[in-house]
């Protein structure tokens, strides 16, 4: 009887929300019927018993596929993980993050002021048992679940390290992961390094910037490159400390009346002249294109790096029953100057399903509050482009193989201390002792000149060409293996200033790795340009010159013959 109420229930429910929307309630009413009647027979008669909750999940999963991928179903399993993914930085455990390899669990890094650290554990440190539990074999969600748990509650890890086996019982704390994770002062300008903008990102930001104001920089810089995002009504509050009083930052437009909202500035500003520079990247989203976005309609900041991911949606998330949530894309968000930067139309797949980009027809230009050009459709194109820095596929490989890790572990063992981060260098003698490590090690790779040639070989086999060219595709294979093996004395620089940055993380753990890399940081050192050049500065915001056009224009225009 409980059953048949709560079905009737959840059909009134949605019989409502079709009326509200005029949707068909009779295609509505029909499909639920089917779906139900479909999961009967299945349960009834399928041969073998199925898992009613993984059926349900897999039914529900592939229907919110068909939208878009911010769309989706938390079952109650996935709810403290969803909230420490979208919500919370806090979380019960030992502060530790940890890799997989071979099927063996490492701690990679162990983060300072917390337990793991506390207790000297170290990275490369393998993790043989949690709790008596063997890790052999557990994927990253079962370690996660193992070392995570209540503040003040004991968790017994067995651990191996050069060798030798031995245990550990570790008190587990609250861990708060911020989200500024760096900020201080590089020469005369103020950075901040924002990596999400979960709860309280806006008071952490607004903290930064207090102490760093007691330095008197010349400018300040924004880091929110590789930030994927979050809560919107913080972007709003962190565009406040730089915007006045009652100025549109950005809003919002859904389906739904109800989810068409205005977001304004309610304080005055806290640094309404202070020069400022917004980094972001191809992996720049979301609030983190509001902020950048914003800042740029109102002509506040220079954004300086590569054109940003391109998510202008909304979400929002509604509580179901038995402790599951849904989050679904509500609404778009228009930055100040009213345009959309969403970059993919999921409203109109192609015949096989396929998401494309928005049509260079339906991109349309609009004006900074000074004029300047910008454009929906594709992202927040930076004022200043910089090409973004591409590693050597040798650099790639002895990271992803991991004897750029493995040598951190030795290069610590071996020198208990070294110089301060921002000046740690290693000398030629380090890079030969990483030389000699690696020598018998696997480094294997194909280079994209292999690559065409092993497909250009492929090619004229399949027309019956190949002893044409046979000697020639021979010589050259001869020529690219020669080069191949100069790589790692060719892109020395390049791996050695990974190898830098890996082993400062050992001894200044992550803070220590971000003040180090300054120094390569090309975006960085192009804002304190702009900063030392005022003139400069005023001519990009002025739209001035070069600066008038943000971005290339992507919209094409058909000429007539």
């Amino acid at each position: 009887m409980y059953r048949k109420i709560k079905l009737l229930t959840v059909l009134l429910s949605i019989a409502l929300l079709a009326f509200s929307f005029k949707t068909d309630l009779f295609q509505v009413s029909k499909n639920l019927d089917i779906f139900a009647s479909v999961y009967k027979e299945l349960n009834l008669n399928y041969v073998d018993e199925v898992n009613s909750a993984k059926l349900i999940k897999t039914s529900i999963d592939a229907m919110l596929s068909d939208l878009d991928p911010y769309t989706e179903f938390v079952p109650e399993s996935e709810i403290e993980d969803y909230r420490m993914k979208y919500v919370s930085t806090q979380y019960g455990g030992i502060g530790a993050a940890v890799i997989h390899r071979d099927g063996r669990v490492f701690i990679s890094d162990p983060f300072e002021g917390y337990p793991a650290q506390k207790a000297d554990l170290k990275a490369g440190d393998e993790i043989i048992a949690i709790n008596d539990q063997i890790l052999k074999g557990k994927n990253n969600e079962q370690v996660s679940l193992l070392l995570k748990g209540p503040k003040e509650t004991p968790v017994k890890l067995k651990l191996a390290r050069d060798g030798k086996i031995f245990e550990k019982e570790i008190k587990r704390a609250d861990i708060k992961q911020p989200n500024v994770s760096y900020y201080g002062m590089i020469g005369n300008t103020a950075y901040i390094k924002l990596d999400k903008f979960l709860e309280n990102s806006a008071q952490e930001v607004k903290d930064a910037l207090v102490e760093l104001k007691k330095n008197n920089p010349t400018g300040l810089i924004i880091d929110l490159r590789n930030n994927g995002g979050g809560i919107l009504q913080e972007a709003v509050k962190i565009v406040n400390l730089f915007v006045g009083k009652d100025v549109e930052v950005v809003s919002q437009k859904g389906k739904n009346p109800e989810k068409n909202i205005n977001y304004k500035t309610f304080l005055s500003a806290l640094e309404p002249d202070l020069p400022l520079a917004i980094l972001i990247n191809n992996r720049s989203a979301s609030a983190s294109e509001i902020v950048a976005g914003s800042l740029q309609d109102l002509d506040r900041a220079v954004i300086i790096g590569q054109r940003s991911f391109g998510k202008g949606l909304v979400q929002q998330t509604f509580n179901l029953p038995y402790n599951t949530l849904v989050k679904v894309t509500v609404a778009k968000y228009y930055t100040s100057s009213g345009r959309c930067i969403q970059a993919l139309d999921y409203a109109h797949r192609t015949e096989d399903g396929m998401v494309e980009k928005v049509s260079d027809s339906l991109i349309n230009e609009y004006k900074t509050k000074g004029g300047r050009l910008v454009y929906d459709g594709s992202g927040i194109y930076p004022d200043i482009h910089i090409e973004p820095y591409k590693y050597h596929q040798i650099t790639q490989t002895l990271v992803s193989k991991y004897h750029v890790f493995d040598f951190g572990n030795l290069f610590v063992k071996n020198n208990p201390t070294i110089t301060s981060a921002p000046d740690f260098k290693l000398s030629d003698a380090d890079y030969n002792s990483f030389l000699n490590f690696i020598k018998d090690k696997n480094i294997t790779y194909k280079t994209s000149s292999e690559r065409l040639l092993a497909n250009l070989k492929e090619e004229a086999q399949k027309e019956k060409k190949l002893n044409d060219v046979k000697a020639e595709i021979e010589a050259l294979q001869n020529t690219l293996s020669n080069s191949k093996k100069a790589d790692l004395t060719t892109h020395k620089a390049e791996i050695m200033r990974v190898l830098e940055s890996e082993i400062v993380q050992r001894y200044y753990y992550e803070k220590g790795r971000i003040v180090q890399t300054f120094q390569y940081d090309e975006e960085i050192k192009k804002a304190k340009e702009f900063f030392n050049d005022k003139q400069k500065y005023n001519a990009v915001l002025a739209g001035i010159g070069n600066y008038k056009v943000i971005g290339k224009p992507v919209k094409v225009v058909a000429k007539a013959d």
